[in-house]
């Protein structure tokens, strides 16, 4: 299968978390057999911040702005499937002008779905609108649940399918490291979960002076008041995060607002934790007890006094039971096997549609294209 791939950064893991969750699946579908070409929006932070420049599962090619994509036009034409993802800067130009130019499958894939969501409710149509959702053979999304039949009712998806984050389990795993902190942090700052890394992280720290904690992640403002035993760490390349799991007795996932209220929204920080086989602390929202067991496989964690009870336990039995969830059902492997059944799937039912089977169903011969032309 020919692939064209057009998202916010492959080349670059700053400030987002769509550069992993890139990198895990489609160096999983290459392994598979496919070719890839990934095109990229070239931005300034993204420029100044590459960790991997040249990438061994696909052809990697930087676009100053919508118009320069003419270059690749023949090579969308030609592919199997070609996916959008969400956050590329001019997404709706750039919809359209894969609308123009693709004759295989389409899809969006959205990493953010539950911001989307309330951008559009917003009529914020920053990187998709409602118009371009239907262009699309597939949605795939980055939340199950009760969202992706809104996506299909409110919106027009012509087929909303759940694609979750996954995790390269070759590289994320287990390390015989000295543990340096007890609880630990790793995210990009934003507005709406700092109430909760305040809550669940920097009380704590307080009220636990003797323990050590950390917070790694770029964009955090200069005027927070990080206790003496809060480490920061101000960018943390995937290359180390295995090791800084490893180092970790226990970590924090904090979700945003949006997709708390959507539910169904794992991050990919959740499974590479899990997949090094450090004990998570969460915060709590619809859906997470179908993936991970409370108690068992995750620790749900709503005040502080929950998280400081959870450090005064051993939690090396809940580590090793979220790796077993991972290992079982969320590796790149897996969902790398679940993208090339949908595009096939698509791709059959795009098939049965086209003009020449449906004139080979009516018992007509299809139009050449010297007919077509001719009218």
């Amino acid at each position: 299968m020919r692939l064209v791939v057009l998202g916010l950064s492959l080349s670059s893991s700053w400030g987002n978390g769509h550069a992993t969750t890139y990198r895990a699946l489609l160096s999983a579908f290459a392994a598979r057999g496919h070719d890839i070409v990934f095109l990229e929006r070239d931005q300034p932070w993204y420029a100044a911040n590459r960790d991997l420049a040249v990438p061994d599962f696909c052809a990697l090619h930087l676009y100053p702005d919508v118009p320069s994509l003419d270059a690749w036009r023949d090579e969308v034409a030609a592919a199997d499937a070609v996916i959008v993802g969400s956050y590329v800067a001019g997404g709706v130009a750039v919809a359209e002008w894969v609308h123009r130019h693709a004759r295989g499958v389409t899809a969006f894939y959205d990493i953010d779905t539950p911001v989307t969501l309330a951008k559009l409710a917003q009529g914020d149509h920053e990187y998709l609108s409602p118009a371009t959702i239907p262009l699309f053979d597939l949605y795939f999304s980055f939340t199950g649940g009760p969202t992706l039949r809104q996506l299909e009712r409110d919106y027009g998806a012509a087929s909303a399918l759940p694609l979750y984050c996954s995790v390269d389990a070759s590289h994320y795993q287990p390390l015989d490291v000295p543990k340096r902190w007890d609880l630990t942090y790793l995210g990009t700052y934003s507005d709406d979960r700092q109430p909760t890394v305040q809550e669940l992280l920097i009380k704590p720290a307080r009220a636990r002076p003797h323990l050590r904690f950390a917070v790694a992640g770029p964009q955090y403002p200069a005027g927070i008041d990080w206790p003496a035993n809060v480490e920061r760490i101000e960018h943390l390349p995937p290359a180390d995060h295995p090791a800084f799991y490893a180092a970790s007795r226990a970590t924090l996932n904090v979700t945003r607002a949006d997709m708390i209220r959507a539910g169904w929204s794992p991050s990919v920080r959740l499974f590479e934790a899990a997949a090094c086989g450090t004990p998570i602390i969460s915060d709590h929202w619809p859906g997470l007890d179908e993936l991970f067991a409370p108690g068992r496989e995750i620790v749900i964690a709503r005040t502080r006094d929950d998280v400081m009870r959870a450090l005064g336990d051993d939690l090396s039995s809940i580590g090793k039971g979220g790796r077993k969830v991972v290992l079982r059902g969320h590796t790149a492997k897996h969902r790398a096997a679940e993208l090339e059944r949908d595009l096939r799937a698509a791709a059959g039912r795009k098939q049965t549609r086209s003009p020449h089977t449906a004139a080979q169903a009516s018992g007509a011969e299809p139009k050449h294209a010297s007919d077509i032309l001719a009218g």
